[in-house]
């Protein structure tokens, strides 16, 4: 069964207006609808485990502060930048949520360790074969 993902509550999420870079004519000099999220990690209500995974992201939209923040200006509407910037915490959210596997060390076997010794003998054998014969 996998693991519990913590859902973000809209409460912890701090949402500012701001306006939108780029092309877009009057519409993008008027109207702020690019959206701005703030997200504090270490206020918010997520488990201690998630906090500590996202703390140690190294991740540009995690600043020094341990606040995540998060800039959506891909819709023309400040309601679906919101809504696409909430999924965009969520998704990493989601990520630090789920441990990384544990690399176990292994060995090479004998036969890759033979099929590897070949190719660097016969990458050799290649460029021997570029040289100046010799007199």
């Amino acid at each position: 069964m996998a693991p519990r993902v913590p859902a973000i509550d809209p409460a912890e999420v701090e949402f500012t207006a701001i306006r939108a870079q780029g092309a877009g004519g009057q519409n993008v000099n008027k109207v702020s609808s690019a959206a701005h999220l703030r997200f504090d990690v270490a206020a918010s209500s997520l488990p201690d485990e998630v906090k500590l995974r996202l703390l140690a992201l190294a991740d540009q939209r995690l600043n020094s502060g341990g606040v995540i923040v998060i800039k959506a200006q891909t819709h023309r509407s400040l309601p679906r930048n919101q809504a696409d910037a909430l999924a965009r915490l969520q998704a990493l959210v989601d990520d630090a949520a789920t441990p990384d596997a544990l690399r176990r060390a292994t060995r090479p076997t004998r036969a890759s360790r033979q099929r590897r010794l070949q190719g660097k003998a016969h990458r050799g054998a290649i460029k021997a074969g570029r040289q100046r014969p010799a007199d």
